[in-house]
């Protein structure tokens, strides 16, 4: 028996998106995973958000999870991925899903588009390039309701964001300064869940 054996059980769609995704891509271990996945959507389900933003998509798996935690029927998830090889694998996932219509994907650097996107957000997922999440935490937490969260992915880093850390590792430096951003801001509350790399959650009081 496996973990995953005592949790929910994965949607057959987010099983071939897995198994395609380690198929199709060196670095697969990226998607978020069945555990993960379920999480997010528990987590997407308690806060009950009207709009969700998420930076970096991968192969939309976690967009998937996002969108299926969404209980207002107005809400939706607008996702953002730089890497525009990935567009028409994650298209094709999100055409088959019942919540494609609550799915907007944006193709491009996340620093750029999040300031062309109207109005405010209150839940947003963190997984885009660790060298950047300094920058998107000072971009993100003033579009970010009070009351709401903002989840970041990877910050333990395999544990190195624990450890003294090489002048040539940015994406860890990029962690690292992250977590002291957060750590030190009195404007959040926070806490580290150590799932799979790392998951902060943040609230914005």
């Amino acid at each position: 028996m496996t973990l995953e054996d005592l949790i929910s059980p994965e949607p057959e769609l987010l099983r071939q998106l897995d198994r395609q995704t380690n198929l199709r891509h060196v670095a697969g271990r990226m998607v978020s995973g069945h555990l993960q996945g379920r999480l997010l959507k528990m987590l997407v389900m308690m806060a009950n958000p009207r709009r969700v933003l998420e930076i970096g998509t991968f192969t939309g798996y976690s967009a998937l999870c996002l969108a299926e935690g969404l209980s207002r029927p107005d809400a939706t998830v607008d996702t953002i991925e730089i890497d525009d090889e990935l567009e028409s694998q994650i298209r094709e996932f999100f055409d088959q899903s019942d919540l494609r219509h609550r799915l907007r994907l944006h193709i491009g650097n996340a620093l750029d588009i999040v300031p062309t996107l109207p109005g405010q957000f209150d839940f947003i997922f963190v997984d885009g390039n660790k060298r950047l999440y300094p920058d998107y935490y000072r971009l993100l937490l003033p579009r970010l309701e009070s009351g709401g969260f903002m989840l970041a992915d990877n910050t333990l880093w395999d544990g190195k964001a624990l450890q003294p850390v090489s002048p040539n590792d940015r994406q860890t430096q990029g962690i690292v300064e992250f977590n002291r951003l957060v750590a030190a801001d009195p404007t959040v509350e926070k806490v580290i869940v150590p799932v799979r790399d790392g998951l902060t959650i943040i609230r914005k009081k």
